[in-house]
């Protein structure tokens, strides 16, 4: 019988950076996103995450969210960011992970975004599961539009259309709000390896959002089940200046906890 896999206590989750960034490799801000999320299983999500992570749970839960936004003026190490090929529209499917060190972060299982070069240097370069879309980003100030439709490398048609409309600012987030946004760190592999990319923003400015529509195959195309329920929550944010460091050195190690394994006949 295969042993239960084993992870870290994770980290407190803090709404301001647990770290101090090292070594800054890339600069970029993130604008206008739609934050959906939706509850999962997390023995359904766990054969979908890199070695050496595994669900990360708030309440014995997990959460896939589906965030859309534009990204602007991405920059190497401290240069100033690029304003074309550095800035287009994006959105991701990610879940919600924990390693071995305990380091909370996102897991990406596939990024649309509407450059083709930027793209190709994260597929290759990176390893990043970027995917070439037609994409449009639309804010009339309280309501804004994402639409995207896959190119390259597929599986083409694979689309989405969503609308929200932004509402009041939340003074003070949820705890599952702090979960599905304060995540300070992304989860990868490279040549084999754990990879752990941490970044630092300021606190988020979040709003209550409603959502007007939501038409989209990017779950699904990502090897999740399509959710039969609307997300459970949607929020919206003006964005924040983001800053990506060189993989940390050794962490401490602390306790280590049990997590659920996959049910019979997963992955």
């Amino acid at each position: 019988m295969p042993q239960t896999p084993r992870a870290a206590l994770p980290e407190p989750i803090s709404a301001d950076p647990p770290h101090r960034p090292d070594l800054t490799l890339l600069t970029q801000s993130w604008l206008d996103l739609a934050f959906l999320h939706w509850a999962v299983d997390p023995a359904d999500v766990a054969p979908l995450l890199p070695a050496g992570t595994v669900p990360d749970t708030h309440d014995g839960v997990t959460y896939v969210g589906l965030v859309a936004f534009r990204m602007h003026r991405v920059g190497w190490l401290r240069l100033p960011g690029i304003p074309y090929l550095g800035t287009f529209p994006e959105t991701n499917v990610r879940l919600y992970s924990v390693d071995a060190h305990g380091r909370r972060g996102v897991v990406f299982r596939s990024l649309d975004a509407s450059r083709l070069i930027p793209v190709t240097v994260g597929r290759w370069a990176f390893r990043i599961p970027y995917v070439w879309s037609r994409m449009s980003v639309q804010n009339d100030g309280t309501t804004v539009t994402y639409t995207s439709s896959r190119r390259w490398p597929g599986p083409r048609g694979a689309r989405s259309a969503i609308s929200v409309e932004i509402g009041e600012p939340v003074a003070e987030p949820t705890a599952l709000e702090h979960f599905l946004t304060a995540r300070w760190g992304m989860h990868s592999s490279f040549r084999g390896r754990p990879l752990y990319l941490p970044n630092t923003h300021p606190r988020w400015p979040l709003h209550r959002a409603r959502l007007l529509d939501c038409d989209e195959t990017l779950l699904t195309a990502a090897g999740l089940e399509r959710p039969p329920d609307p997300p459970v929550s949607v929020l919206y944010s003006p964005g924040v200046p983001v800053r990506f460091s060189a993989p940390p050195r050794q962490p401490r190690n602390p306790r280590v906890v049990s997590v659920p394994r996959p049910r019979d006949g997963a992955g």
